[in-house]
């Protein structure tokens, strides 16, 4: 029986968690599907274009994510014309994995951050583009679903990035520096986006 690779199942896992959201939620909604949205929008047309477009963004994201643990995310397959067989530079995959991870553990953070502090009545947001809205069901929807799940994606795609990273020609000072400087970048946007929230959300 072979031994489970644990970053191997990092990627796939996170792949898949992608791919179950881009299908479930925003497909879903694009589609028209209310689940999840506790009131009436302005735009429900615009919303669900957005919904479209997001789900298309999450879903590449997830395959960005599967292609650092799939050996086309090394090199290319044979069967691709003119650049079979070339070597995948590591920028190629690292840089979409390290911005998207940071967007999304800035968002899933900030977004409980500032949403505890609305239901323990330290501060109010404003919800704008809503006709009718349940304030406190979106607020758990986004606390108990949609903002862990941003931080969770972002916790294993910069896991398997860090995996990935290691087992290409970066040398280990360039890494561990880089690492400092990733988490580093990722409580200064986190801070932003706190910040951004309350400047612009509040009652």
């Amino acid at each position: 029986m072979s031994k489970f690779n644990i970053p191997v199942g990092i990627g796939y896992a996170g792949c898949l968690w992608a791919i179950m959201y881009a299908v479930f939620v925003r497909f879903y909604q694009a589609a028209g599907g209310s689940v999840g949205l506790p009131g009436r929008l302005v735009n429900p047309e615009g919303f669900q274009m957005a919904s479209y477009i997001a789900g298309v963004v999450v879903m590449l994201f997830g395959f960005f994510l599967l292609g650092l643990v799939k050996p086309w995310g090394k090199t290319v397959p044979a069967w691709m014309p003119l650049i079979g067989g070339s070597s995948v530079h590591s920028l190629f995959l690292l840089v979409p994995m390290l911005i998207g991870s940071t967007f999304a553990i800035a968002h899933g953070v900030s977004g409980i951050v500032t949403k505890i502090l609305h239901l323990a009545g330290i501060i109010t947001i404003h919800f704008p583009g809503w006709i009718v809205l349940d304030v406190r069901g979106l607020i758990l929807w986004d606390l108990l679903f949609y903002e862990p799940w941003f931080t969770v994606l972002g916790m294993l795609a910069s896991m398997a990035a860090w995996n990935y990273a290691r087992n290409s020609k970066i040398s280990l000072p360039i890494l561990r520096r880089s690492a400092i400087l990733y988490v580093c970048v990722v409580m200064l946007v986190t801070v932003l986006f706190v910040r951004t929230i309350l400047f612009h959300f509040l009652g």
